[in-house]
């Protein structure tokens, strides 16, 4: 069921979402690379502290090697200090260095270790059968790690929750360009509900970009490098608009130059048969025939152009099969050499040559071909159809011994409504499309057209198309 319309106005697209999403995402990166940072801190800090420990452990144990193990009345002047030497009546316990990579001093290297990283490290020694522990406070190490740990923490909420702010207004700068266009957006959607005044600012935009504007291009600050690959894809759709927009207003203008002419054509016999040519054999005849010529040429012009608007839309229906290409070139050879008597046909193969295209198509292709050189050869000429393979390619060509093209003409005998010799256009009969369709048909089926002409030596025109695979020819 369809929805009714509530007659409010389409509201404009917010980018208030994807900020926040941005937002979160460089938030959660940021607290990411902060939690592995302080977990590599952590471990450092554990090491640093194991390192000193075992070291004011070491100095300790050269200090008992050198004056022996301390009496029970010794030890009180000792709770003043940072560790304390107990001696054993029991053999050492504890862990032996979990890792032997690790820097351990030479003087506790046969110790057992216990400790408690917040308050103490204690290593008991064997000492030669007099055992002695060695207690190191580390209460003092531990809250200063703790302090700092707690001043990091603090420093990096802070730049989390600034950054934050800062990552907000530089992600809303940078889509500000989009913001603008979402809104434009928004406004064409609301159009009807929009007042006089938004209309009129609304139309001066849109004014900036016609038919005549369009090659104004989007030019971003270079600061908004982000944006420089839309920007270049936005100019490129303006380039292909432009280029098909000014094509397209040349093939208009050419199509109705070419129509004019037979349209006045039958105008003025028409006119020639309401004055005179009613009682007139003669004339009535004459005009009948022009005007049966100028439709049929007509005729021919809409069926081309409609072949092409086809081609241009994609909307022509293809359909492949694998070809054998000597017997199709036979039959069109066969065709022209029925139609027209005035030229010496001539074919060129030596086997079978196969291609996966459509039947219909390569015929009007090769038949576009035959037809030019028979409208430019003079009577008695030779036209060659030559079919070969080569490589991976197969090869249809057509060579005549007319009067050949100039150098500055071959670039542009594929341009739609082009010909070489404009004062022989009435004569040939010819509209200009025929070569633009033998290369768009060319083209659909994976191959080209090479052009090989000298002024009066002739014209060789080439179709090379892909080979069919042998899997193709087996189907």
């Amino acid at each position: 069921m369809a929805k009714r319309q509530t007659g409010r106005p389409a509201r404009p697209v917010k980018s208030s979402s994807i900020v926040r999403r941005l937002n979160t995402r460089l938030f959660l990166r940021m607290l990411g690379v902060f939690v592995i940072l302080d977990l590599l801190l952590a471990l450092l800090a554990a090491l640093g502290l194991f390192l000193y420990a075992e070291g004011r452990c070491a100095s300790v144990a050269a200090l008992v090697e050198e004056r022996g193990v301390p009496t029970q009345e010794a030890l009180a002047w000792m709770e003043a200090s940072d560790y304390t030497i107990v001696p054993l009546d029991r053999s050492p316990e504890g862990l032996a260095v979990p890792f032997p990579w690790l820097p351990v001093p030479q003087e506790t290297a046969d110790g057992l270790r216990r400790w408690d990283i917040t308050s103490y490290y204690t290593v008991e020694l064997p000492n030669g059968g007099e055992p002695y522990a060695v207690t190191l406070d580390l209460t003092g190490a531990f809250r200063l790690l703790t302090a700092a740990f707690v001043i990091l923490a603090v420093c990096q909420v802070v730049l989390l929750l600034s950054g934050l702010l800062r990552n907000a207004t530089t992600i809303k700068k940078t889509l500000r360009p989009i913001q603008e266009l979402a809104a434009t957006a928004a406004r064409l959607n609301s159009m009807a509900h929009m007042s006089r005044q938004e209309l009129e600012a609304l139309a001066e935009e849109l004014d900036k970009i016609n038919a005549t504007h369009l090659d104004e291009r989007i030019d971003l600050p270079g600061t908004q490098k982000e944006l420089q690959s839309l920007a270049e894809a936005i100019n490129g759709m303006l380039d292909r608009i432009n280029a098909a927009y000014q094509s397209q207003m040349r093939f208009v203008s050419d199509a109705s130059h070419e129509l004019r002419t037979p349209i006045a054509v039958i105008q003025g016999y028409a006119n020639l048969l309401s004055r005179w040519g009613k009682d007139d054999p003669a004339v009535l005849q004459e005009s009948i025939d022009a005007i049966r010529s100028e439709a049929e040429s007509m005729k021919e012009l809409v069926e081309q152009l409609l072949f092409l608007a086809r081609g241009d839309n994609d909307t022509m229906r293809i359909e492949m099969e694998v070809l054998e290409l000597t017997a199709l070139a036979g039959e069109v050879a066969r065709e022209m050499e029925m139609i027209d008597q005035t030229h010496d046909f001539q074919a060129r193969w030596t086997g079978p040559v196969y291609l996966y295209g459509d039947d219909g198509l390569v015929k009007q292709a090769l038949r576009v071909l035959v037809d030019n050189s028979v409208k430019y050869s003079p009577d008695g000429g030779t036209i060659t159809l030559t079919v070969e393979a080569a490589g991976d390619t197969a090869r249809l060509s057509v060579q005549d011994q007319g009067q050949g093209m100039n150098a500055a003409s071959l670039p542009r005998i594929f341009d739609r409504f082009y010909r070489t010799d404009e004062s022989r256009a009435r004569q040939t009969g010819g509209t200009g499309l025929g070569l633009s369709i033998a290369k768009w048909i060319v083209e659909r089926h994976g191959g080209h057209i090479e052009v090989w002409s000298f002024e009066g030596v002739g014209t060789r025109m080439t179709m090379v198309f892909p080979r069919a695979t042998p899997a193709e020819e087996e189907r």
